[in-house]
């Protein structure tokens, strides 16, 4: 409803009068003035949906239609009174959605809210990144969901902050790996200032050509994005070459984006355990204890580098941890979930401040999206920090360097979709009830005698890992593990997600000597059903999670001990 139509004499915003009744689990609108003190009608009678009418957006009103004579609900009663009396729901005129979700919200049966549904795509900035993702996700694979703050100073009053002609660098980016079985997520945050190799990178001009931007060696990661023209693609494949993890999606904000949504959602709780006065950068000023930032405040305070731990950016990434975890509860709060404006106003700071690939460039499949992460509980979220070190190669530390110790065990639990946190039990035992008996077979299968590594017979094939890796297979595999009776076959057929090694059972010593020299998980192995003739090669398939020849594909099962880690479940006080 359009408040103007109905004089707003009452002051009372047509959006707050969406309730929702909790026998039911339904959202009704309340159109008499009385709305926010009456309960809602379980028996009010169901109309086409409408949705109400979302701020800032210009389509026309969705029109409520006037109850009819005779209409009621089954059984001939009607507001208390029997439809022969006609006066029963009187001023308590009702339209009934059947919600859940905020796309039925906003299109089911509505002209208004088709065009409101409309206006968000709108909103939405789609870049076209070509060939940088995996070009969608899957309902039985994991997600990787690249999320890139970027530090332009683009927007209403972001002129102010720092270099206001800047491009713009990657200067907060988390990549958010989503479990295969949606049952928990890892969110990683990479450092700006860690001295990478970029990668060559293909970006989309305005005019429809494509660029290709030479590869740089030795810089730091913010430069993936913004310079020397280089697009959110270029930070994908950077973090690809740096993880090893195939991201799909990326999502990229500027500051209005914390401006907004802090402010959308009302507000952000933090809690800090000393009083901040950072007068030389972000100028954020608060006395210890809890707050609720939004606004100018919520960028000041994930700001801020010189009011909390060493001044570093690394404690500034531990300080966006937190405000993102306390941001998360605050969505999924009842009091967001359960208000129809909130969840408006979100939806419209969100598409706003949004830049995302063609892959999920439109409503419909970031409502696709949304839907395969809803679920997961905030307790199975984690957020760590790629472990690194001071640059050994600079006298005035101000860079940093991948600490290898660390880093490598953790980007393996990564790639190989090991949760960091300890998931909810009942989750963990009903996953581990129905895998047992699978992973006692695939364990038995690397349990009895090896080949010798002269009388390994294997074809080699690349099937997803970096170019020329069925070539650098082969030649590790002769020339440091002694198997001479071995092939590069080239490209497989078909593009392969999880390293696998093909043998048949005359052939078990053959797999299981080759699985340990290159660290194969027991899940690697696929055993045949016939014996093979003599001379027959196995078939090994270097998928998308194979890095190299010598690194090991047997992810650990716990994270390295000291890694900085900050769960979403939560609430901690800034130090």
């Amino acid at each position: 409803m359009d408040a103007q139509s109905r004089g707003r004499a009452d002051e009372i915003d047509p959006a707050d009068q969406w309730v929702l009744n909790p026998r039911t689990g339904n959202y009704e609108l309340r159109l008499d003035s009385s709305a926010a003190q009456q309960q809602p009608s379980v028996g009010a009678p169901r109309r086409a949906p409408q949705a109400p009418k979302a701020p800032e957006a210009p389509e026309p009103s969705p029109v409520v239609p006037k109850p009819r004579r005779g209409d009621g609900p089954p059984g001939g009663r009607r507001g208390g009174r029997s439809r022969r009396g006609g006066g029963g729901g009187r001023g308590r005129k009702a339209l009934v959605i059947t919600g859940g979700t905020l796309a039925f919200l906003l299109v089911a049966g509505s002209v208004a809210g088709y065009l409101y549904y409309d206006h968000l795509n709108s909103n939405l900035n789609v870049i076209d990144t070509g060939t940088a993702g995996s070009g969608g996700f899957k309902k039985d694979q994991a997600v990787n969901i690249l999320v890139i703050g970027t530090d332009k100073r683009s927007g209403a009053g972001n002129e102010g902050y720092g270099d206001a002609n800047s491009v713009g660098h990657a200067d907060t980016t988390i990549l958010f790996h989503v479990a295969k079985d949606r049952s928990n997520a890892t969110a990683l945050s990479i450092p700006r200032d860690l001295i990478t190799n970029i990668p060559a990178c293909p970006t989309k001009q305005p005019d429809g050509s494509t660029k290709e931007i030479p590869a740089t060696k030795g810089t730091r990661f913010n430069n993936s994005l913004g310079q020397e023209g280089r697009d959110p693609g270029c930070t994908m494949r950077t973090v690809k070459e740096l993880t090893g993890v195939t991201v799909d999606h990326f999502m990229m904000a500027d500051f209005n984006a914390v401006k907004t949504l802090s402010t959308a959602v009302g507000g952000v709780p933090i809690c800090l355990a000393k009083a901040v006065d950072d007068e030389e950068g972000s100028h954020l000023k608060l006395p210890a204890g809890e707050h609720r930032l939004q606004g100018e405040e919520a960028l000041a305070f994930v700001r801020t580098r010189h009011a909390f731990g060493n001044q570093s950016d690394l404690d500034r990434i531990k300080i966006q941890q937190q405000f993102l975890s306390s941001m998360m509860r605050e969505m999924k709060s009842k009091k967001t979930l359960t208000s129809p404006k909130k969840f408006l106003s979100l939806a419209e700071a969100a598409t706003k401040s949004l830049s995302v690939d063609s892959g999920i460039g439109s409503i419909d499949r970031l409502t696709d999206l949304a839907s395969e992460l809803k679920d997961i509980d905030l307790k199975n979220i984690t957020f760590t920090t790629l472990p690194v070190i001071d640059n050994p190669a600079e006298k005035v530390k101000a860079t940093v360097v991948v600490n290898p110790a660390q880093a490598d065990p953790l980007l393996q639990m990564i790639r190989g979709d090991v949760s960091l946190t300890e998931v909810e039990k009942k989750e963990k035992a009903a996953k581990e009830a129905a895998d047992a008996q699978e992973k006692s077979k695939q364990e038995a299968l690397l349990q009895g005698d090896r080949a010798q590594a002269r009388d390994v017979r294997v074809d080699i094939y690349n099937g997803g890992g970096p170019a020329g890796s069925a070539s650098t297979t082969l030649t590790w595999l002769q020339n440091s593990k002694g198997v001479s009776r071995a092939s590069n076959l080239g490209n497989a057929p078909a593009k392969a997600d999880a390293t696998q090694l093909e043998y048949a059972p005359n052939q078990a010593g053959q797999a299981r000597a080759l699985a340990d020299m290159m660290g194969l998980p027991a899940s690697a192995l696929k055993i045949g059903s016939a014996d093979a003739a003599p001379r027959t090669p196995m078939k090994l398939t270097l998928g998308a999670d194979f890095k190299g020849a010598g690194v090991s594909l047997t992810a650990p099962q716990q994270a390295p001990e000291d890694i900085q880690r900050v769960e979403a479940d939560k609430a901690i006080c800034a130090k």
